[in-house]
């Protein structure tokens, strides 16, 4: 706290806030999550979600694709560095 004198004389008290009262701010919005699957599965190219096993990422992203035909599905394997896309079977 600091008091200063002002140019008419009067007093008047500076109060500044200590960093450890105000919580910091977490930017909003596009936040890197963790990841904590092998597998990826993107979407058009932005990651949705990790998952532990191949079968897994294959049968959710099986199951985008078959409601979105038009999007393009890929599980990516983050230990192999290597893709692979999903397409529905044509019947």
């Amino acid at each position: 706290m600091e008091s200063v004198v002002g140019a008419r004389g009067s007093n008047y008290t500076i109060t500044k806030k200590s960093a450890l009262e105000e919580p910091a701010m977490e930017p909003l919005g596009q936040q890197k999550r963790p990841e904590s699957g092998q597998f990826l599965l993107q979407v058009d190219r932005q990651t949705k979600a990790s998952y532990a096993t191949y079968e897994a990422a294959q049968e959710a992203g099986l199951a985008i694709k078959s409601g979105h035909p038009i999007v393009q599905v890929v599980v990516y394997d983050a230990v192999a560095g290597a893709s692979k896309f999903i397409e529905l079977a044509n019947s």
